[in-house]
C-alpha cells in the first residue's frame, strides 16, 4: 500500500553549511533509496506471506503478525524516532536505522521460525521509525530554497507511491524464481550500498534548545498499542470445543478482557503524560485541532480498511485462484497505478474546489470499491469480479490521501510541523495495526464458522473446494469490515474537516 509522504515544513536550517548544499541532488538520492527500501519491504512481504506461511507452518490466525508487527513498531515509535533524530544527529540517526534494519532483514530472512520472523519484523518497523524521519528532515535541511525543496519532497513522495508498485513485482520475482527470505535479504546490498554513500556526503545536524526525550510517553503509547492489538489477535485464537469443532476464543475471555483493559489504561495515562509533561511527544495541541484531528482520524480508519484489504487479497490470489507470487504481484499493480494517476489529477482539482469535496468522494469511491470485493468466489474471474473493485477503491484512495495530507497541517506553527506530518503516518501504522487484528479476528470466525456449516451438510472438510469456500466467506466478512471502517473515515470527513481551500498551506503541493 503507498504510504503517504512523511512530510515537515519544520524551520529552515540555521547551519550556513547546509545552505545551498551543491551535493543536494545526489543527498536527495542516498535518502530516496533507504525510503524506497522501507516502502518496498511492506509490500514485498505481502506477496511473500502464502510462501512464508507454508515454509514456517504459520497458522492462519497467527500470519497477520507478519506485517502487524512491522507496522505496529514503525507507527508506535515514529514520533519518538523523529525526536531522537533531531536531538541525537540526523545523519547519525539515519545511519543508525539504516544499519539496524538492514540487520533486522537479514534476521527475518533467516528465520526458522514464526517468533523469529515477527520479532524481525518489528525490530525493522522500530528501525524504520528512526530511518524514515531522519531522511525527511535531512531533505528539509539540506534544501533551503521552497521551490527546490518542493521539488525534493515530490520525488521522495513520488518513491513513495512508485516504489510500492515496484515491490509487488519485485516481490513476486524473488518468491517465484528463488525463496521468500529473498524478499528480506534483498535490502542488505541495498542498505550497504546506501551506508556507504550517507557516510560519505551527509552532513549532521541536529535541532537547537531542550534535547529532552518523553520517554514515559512513549513507553506507554507503545505498550497501549501493543497490547490492544494483541488483544484483538487474542480473541481470533481458535480452541477445539466440546463437540469436537474449532471456535475462536471470542471477545468475553477473560485473557482478552484483561489485555484490552490494560491497553485502555495505557492510552489514558498517555493522554494525561502528555498534557504535563514539558517536552510531550504529541502535544495535544496538534492532535486536537478539528481538521487536523479529523485527518488523522480519517487516515487511521483508511489504514485499517486498506491494510487488511491486501493481505486478505494476497491470500485470495495465491490461495484460492492458485496464482503464483509472480501473477499475484501483477494482479495488485492496477491499484498503484490507479493512485499514480489520479494523483495527478487531485493535486490539479485541490487549490480549486478545497479538500473536503475531493475527500467525500474518494471516501466514497473506496468504500464502494470495497464492497465490490463481495463479489468474489473461488471461480471469479478477475478482469470481471476483482479489477472493478481495486480501480474503483484506487481512484477513490487517491482522491483522500492528498487533501488528507493537506489538512493536517492546516493552522499548524513551524514549530509542530514536523510532529503534525509524523502522526498523519503513524496514523496510517497504527490504524493498519489494528484493522488487521480485528478483521483478521472476524475472518478467521467466519471461515471456522463456514466450514462446520459445510462439514454438517456432508461436505468433505480436507476437500480444496471446502477450503476455498469457507476461506472466501471469511475474506467477505473481512470485506464488509473494511467498508464500514472506510464509510466510518467518510463520516469523519464529513463531519470533521472544516477547512476551505483559501485555509491550505502554502505547503499543501509539498504535501501532494
Amino acid at each position: 500500500m503507498p504510504e503517504p509522504a512523511l512530510t515537515t515544513v519544520a524551520d529552515a536550517p540555521t547551519d550556513s553549511t547546509t545552505a545551498h548544499d551543491p551535493r543536494r541532488w545526489l543527498i536527495l538520492g542516498i535518502i530516496a533509496i533507504a525510503q524506497l527500501m522501507i516502502v518496498l519491504d511492506s509490500s514485498i512481504m505481502n506477496i511473500a506471506l502464502p510462501s512464508a506461511a507454508k515454509d514456517l507452518d504459520i497458522a492462519p490466525a497467527d500470519l497477520q503478525w507478519a506485517i502487524t508487527s512491522y507496522t505496529l513498531a514503525f507507527g508506535g515509535l515514529l514520533l519518538l524516532g523523529g525526536r531522537i533524530a533531531d536531538y541525537l544527529g540526523r545523519k547519525t540517526t539515519f545511519i543508525i536505522g539504516l544499519v539496524g534494519f538492514a540487520a533486522a532483514s537479514g534476521l527475518g530472512g533467516a528465520a526458522a521460525t514464526e517468533a523469529l520472523l515477527f520479532g524481525a519484523r518489528a525490530l525493522q518497523g522500530a528501525f524504520a521509525a528512526l530511518l524514515a524521519p531522519a531522511a525527511l528532515a535531512l531533505i528539509t535541511v539540506t534544501f533551503t530554497e521552497g521551490r527546490e525543496r518542493a521539488k525534493a519532497f515530490g520525488v521522495f513522495g513520488a518513491i513513495s507511491g512508485g516504489g510500492a508498485a515496484i515491490g509487488l513485482l519485485l516481490g513476486g520475482v524473488l518468491t517465484e524464481y528463488l525463496d521468500w527470505r529473498w524478499c528480506l535479504f534483498v535490502n542488505l546490498p541495498i542498505a550497504l550500498v546506501t551506508g556507504v554513500l550517507a557516510i560519505r556526503y551527509l552532513r549532521e545536524s541536529k535541532a537547537p534548545g531542550d534535547t529532552k526525550l518523553d520517554i514515559p510517553g512513549a513507553i506507554l503509547a507503545s505498550v497501549g498499542l501493543a497490547t490492544l492489538v494483541y488483544g484483538f489477535t487474542e480473541a481470533a485464537k481458535q480452541e477445539v470445543g466440546a463437540d469436537g469443532t474449532l471456535a475462536a476464543v471470542g471477545w468475553t475471555d477473560p485473557t482478552v478482557l484483561g489485555f484490552l483493559g490494560f491497553a485502555v489504561l495505557c492510552l489514558v495515562a498517555f493522554v494525561v503524560v502528555e498534557t504535563r509533561v514539558k517536552n510531550p511527544l504529541l502535544p495535544m495541541r496538534v492532535a486536537l485541532d478539528r481538521n487536523r484531528g479529523g485527518s488523522y482520524l480519517v487516515f487511521l480508519l483508511v489504514g485499517a480498511g486498506l491494510f487488511s484489504m491486501f493481505l486478505f487479497m494476497t491470500l485470495y490470489f495465491q490461495n484460492v485462484l492458485g496464482y503464483t507470487p509472480l501473477k499475484a504481484g501483477f494482479a495488485f499493480l492496477p491499484f498503484s497505478a490507479g493512485i499514480i494517476l489520479m494523483a495527478g489529477v487531485v493535486a490539479q482539482l485541490l487549490p480549486r474546489v478545497g479538500p473536503k469535496p475531493l475527500m467525500l468522494v474518494g471516501l466514497a469511491l473506496a468504500t464502494t470499491g470495497m464492497l465490490l470485493l463481495l463479489r468474489t468466489t473461488p471461480e471469479s474471474s478477475y478482469a470481471t469480479t476483482v479489477l472493478p473493485g481495486i480501480v474503483v477503491m484506487s481512484l477513490g484512495m487517491a482522491a483522500v490521501f492528498i487533501p488528507a495530507s493537506s489538512t493536517a497541517l492546516v493552522g499548524v506553527g513551524k514549530h509542530d510541523a514536523g510532529v503534525a506530518s509524523a502522526l498523519l503516518t503513524t496514523s496510517q501504522q497504527v490504524g493498519g495495526s489494528l484493522g488487521l487484528a480485528l478483521l483478521s479476528t472476524f475472518s478467521i470466525s467466519a471461515t471456522a464458522s463456514k466450514l462446520s456449516d459445510l462439514t454438517a451438510a456432508g461436505a468433505d472438510a480436507s476437500a480444496r473446494a471446502t477450503l476455498a469456500t469457507a476461506q472466501v466467506a471469511g475474506f467477505h466478512v473481512a470485506y464488509l469490515g473494511g467498508a464500514i471502517l472506510l464509510a466510518m473515515g467518510f463520516v469523519a470527513a464529513l463531519t470533521l474537516i472544516t477547512a476551505k481551500k483559501d485555509d491550505l498551506p502554502a505547503e499543501a503541493a509539498v504535501a501532494a
